[in-house]
């Protein structure tokens, strides 16, 4: 079977410099993408005093928002807490998912992050696809114990059968956890096995650093792309990349 993944850093629903509000512009693009299974970072998951100053925002979470009839299941790992409300990483996915677990791997109280686990179900004689969505720190130090933690979690829980995606914004512009994750998990980015390198992604209005990534092990990739916001609509500081996977079943 083929299917699609997509991952964007949302940035919590607010264009480049937070300038303006652009959630609904967000879920529009989204839909257009029409992957199978999406991957989100910084996902506004509750902010009562957005909800109060901004007429058009969302009354449900930003990842039901998104999802809308699109995607009928949903995981939501909450990792930063605050006064008035949480933001962390999603899951949109038009398969089940049949496990879900969020992992704390903040590597100091000033900068909360985590990596949500899913398994996804993808159909009758299909091995169950891990998902594993992840936001890594701004620091070099951090990220170092971030991926070793990743690393473990993988080796821990995922049977080296198994089809495995591992997606979101890595912070990592020096592609030190690049190599290591290349090296230990024997994973392949999906754009470099497509176009020779990590995509730019960057900031969105003129990308250069290559911080989002895809990794996938025990999958065919057929094709990686680059989601760029036309001019006048940029939507996040991110771009939103995708990627198509071929999977063949199981034999009886």
């Amino acid at each position: 079977m083929r299917f699609t993944v997509a991952t964007y850093n949302i940035h919590k629903g607010f264009s480049h410099l937070t300038r303006r509000m652009v959630i609904h512009e967000l879920r529009e693009r989204l839909h257009h993408m029409d992957a199978d299974v999406v991957f989100l970072q910084e996902v506004q998951g509750s902010h009562e005093h957005h909800a109060i100053r901004y007429t058009d925002w969302p009354g449900k979470p930003q990842h039901e928002f998104l999802a809308g009839q699109l995607w009928r299941e949903i995981a939501y790992g909450k990792n930063a807490i605050y006064r008035h409300g949480h933001h962390g990483n999603a899951l949109l996915s038009r398969f089940p998912i049949v496990v879900q677990e969020n992992e704390d791997i903040s590597a100091h109280p000033f900068e909360s992050r985590g990596l949500l686990h899913c398994v996804v179900r993808l159909g009758p004689r299909m091995p169950e696809l891990h998902c594993i969505n992840v936001h890594l720190g701004l620091f070099e130090r951090g990220r170092q114990w971030q991926v070793r933690a990743l690393c473990e979690r993988i080796r821990s829980n995922v049977p080296r059968s198994a089809p495995l995606i591992v997606a979101g914004d890595f912070n990592d512009w020096r592609h030190r956890a690049n190599r290591q994750l290349v090296d230990q998990l024997a994973v392949v980015e999906v754009f470099e096995a497509v176009k020779g390198r990590p995509a730019r992604t960057f900031p969105s209005v003129l990308p250069f650093f290559r911080l989002d990534r895809i990794y996938a092990r025990g999958l065919d990739v057929l094709d990686a792309r680059v989601h760029y916001a036309y001019p006048g609509r940029r939507l996040s500081d991110h771009a939103a990349l995708a990627a198509t996977f071929e999977l063949v079943s199981r034999r009886r």
